[in-house]
């Protein structure tokens, strides 16, 4: 409300009182901060009240609270963002892009079936506008689409984002994390399996060296691209002897290693529940070596658990999406490279995006078909597959369509 006094006939003047500023107002000083206004002036005022010769100003208005994030049929919020910006890659981890399948042969998406960067931009305001606050670049590999930086320019602008990161396999991060790093990307997670030579060579599928990916890391740390996540999934029988070396190549660097359960993402994987080297396993072989404390989470919903060292000198995670499924909290939300909005990793298929938004449907239309989708989300997979497994039952096996890590990310 307004504190009014009325005019003052000795000087001929009014005055209002704004919000908040009645305790000036009532001060030692006649009229405090209250601002004066000749009776002239009065006369001209237009929409205003007129109070016994008081000109009142109408109060500001109340700021816009943004909208609450909408919520899915089971109560959780969208607040991520994964956004696939190529369906190629230049490594075939067998986990996710065997090569017996994607050979030198296969078909890739075609540029036209690709979302443009204006597509991206405009799509990811939407999400943002609808409560995500973080966007994560994948792929595929990432670092393949050209002209990337413009990308995360554009994305770096949009209004209400927090946190804009990237995943990539590091090959050939160090090129670009400075370009990257300019443009505004604040992170970034690097996936790396093993750095011992014959290992890293066996799970991505390539013969390439780890020293690489590792100047990659160098590079983005040197461009400020931290703290740098480095995610190592572990197979049993594959890498899983190397899980304390890698830990203690980490230790003391300053970046996050996690350690991810083996999952059956996709329908190429040829996953097993023997291969999978479950979270509790991962902390008590580096425990034994390193000793570890459990640590508090960053934010709700993180996916990995965090571990510190009791020396000081870092910290760990595990993602356990098999052995300890977080679908209660998950807020994630994946967009392909062909505009398919996806509502778990795990997913049969997505909502297409991309014909409307080329059809010519405006934002309102394209947000209420986001939302639409996303209030009817109930979506558990891991969950249902604990679940079974814990009952005795027999794990699922991956549906005939079920979308492939490459199209969605990780």
């Amino acid at each position: 409300m307004y504190d009014f006094r009325g005019s003052d006939s000795a000087s001929r003047v009014a005055w209002s009182i704004p919000l908040g500023r009645r305790q000036s107002a009532r001060s030692e000083q006649p009229f405090g901060d209250a601002e004066f206004f000749s009776r002239q002036e009065l006369r001209r005022s237009q929409g205003r009240i007129m109070y016994l010769g008081v000109k009142i100003r109408p109060p500001h208005p109340e700021p816009e609270l943004p909208e609450p994030p909408v919520q899915d049929a089971l109560g959780r919020a969208l607040r991520d963002l994964r956004i696939s910006v190529t369906d190629r890659c230049n490594f075939r981890c067998p986990y996710c892009m065997p090569a017996e399948v994607y050979g030198e042969g296969y078909r890739f998406l075609a540029k036209p079936e690709l979302l443009t960067f204006e597509e991206i931009e405009r799509l990811a305001r939407l999400f943002l506008e609808l409560g995500a606050e973080k966007i994560r670049i994948t792929g595929g590999e990432p670092l393949l689409r050209k002209e990337l930086p413009d990308l995360v320019a554009r994305l770096a602008a949009l209004p209400g984002l927090r946190d804009l990161t990237l995943t990539t396999n590091g090959y050939l991060l160090a090129r670009q994390a400075r370009a990257l790093a300019e443009a505004g990307l604040q992170r970034v997670t690097v996936s790396l399996d093993s750095h011992d030579e014959a290992t890293f060579q066996r799970m991505s599928g390539r013969q390439f060296s780890p020293a690489r990916v590792l100047a990659g890391i160098a590079a983005a740390h040197d461009a400020g691209l931290r703290p740098i996540k480095i995610n190592c999934v572990v197979q049993r029988g594959v890498n899983d002897e190397q899980v304390v070396d890698l830990a203690r190549h980490f230790q003391g660097s300053g970046h996050i290693l996690r350690f991810i359960e083996f999952m059956d993402v996709g329908t190429l994987n040829a996953w097993d529940l023997s291969q999978v080297v479950s979270a509790r396993e991962i902390v008590d072989r580096i425990d034994a070596e390193l000793p570890l404390e459990a640590a508090e989470p960053n934010y709700p919903g993180e996916v990995a658990r965090r571990w510190r060292y009791r020396d000081g000198s870092g910290e760990i995670g595990v993602i356990a999406s098999v052995s300890q499924p977080f679908c209660a909290d998950c807020s994630r939300a994946r967009l392909t490279i062909e505009g398919q909005l996806v509502t778990c990793l795990f997913a049969e298929g997505g909502v297409d995006l991309r014909t409307p938004l080329r059809e010519g449907a405006d934002d309102a239309a394209l947000c209420e078909r986001i939302r639409a989708v996303w209030v009817q989300r109930s979506d558990r997979y891991s969950e249902k597959r604990a679940e079974t497994a814990r009952a005795g039952g027999e794990t699922a096996r991956a549906a005939p369509q079920r979308i492939e890590m490459y199209q969605v990310g990780g």
